[in-house]
């Protein structure tokens, strides 16, 4: 298997893509669509994330969860609070 090398910029990017899909869950909320508790397979939907990726956000902590008869779930504002708390302002140029 060949090995590749992530770079911070790699990283950084991955955290724009991240933060950009929370915001379409925040918005698809306000607009009442979104329901209060998904799946891993809804959030990985809307994050466009692997499994992998969101089994990492668990493990680190970043994405709390409850775990009920096998199935995993994910409050929608838990998604808010990673969203706010990472948001990421950037200078006007």
């Amino acid at each position: 298997m060949p090995t590749s090398i992530i770079t911070t910029d790699d990283l950084r990017d991955f955290k724009m893509e991240l933060l950009d899909d929370i915001k379409k869950i925040l918005t698809k909320q306000s607009s009442g669509t979104l329901k209060k508790y998904l799946k891993s397979s809804e959030v990985m939907e809307l994050l466009q994330i692997s499994p992998g990726t969101l089994q990492n956000l668990r493990i680190n902590g970043t994405l709390p969860f409850s775990k009920m008869g096998g199935i995993i779930y994910y409050d929608s504002e838990d998604i808010q609070k990673v969203m706010r708390d990472n948001r990421v302002q950037h200078p006007s140029d």
